[in-house]
């Protein structure tokens, strides 16, 4: 049996993500958290303030199934805390 071909327009090959743009994965932004201990974690709530040693500015690492793919920064739009990406690794 033949492998499918990928699907061509105008002569050129199609996008090759379009196979693979569905699939799931997991983005995580990094923040350092020091002294951070299991109290602290059961003694979470809504509203609760973290405090961590990241500074306003500093780009934080993005990772998308553990692997580093870009740097980006926290920005507020709306009510919503978003990540901005600030440079591809």
């Amino acid at each position: 049996m033949a492998a499918a071909a990928t699907p061509k327009l105008d002569g050129a090959i199609a996008d090759p993500w379009v196979r693979v743009e569905g699939l799931p994965c997991v983005l995580t932004v990094e923040i350092s958290v020091p002294d951070f201990k299991v109290t602290d974690l059961v003694e979470l709530a809504p509203g609760r303030i973290i405090v961590t040693r990241w500074t306003v500015g500093l780009d934080v690492p993005l990772l998308i199934n553990g692997e580093l793919v870009a740097w980006s920064e926290f920005e507020v739009v709306q009510t919503r805390l978003a990540v901005r990406l600030t440079e591809l690794a």
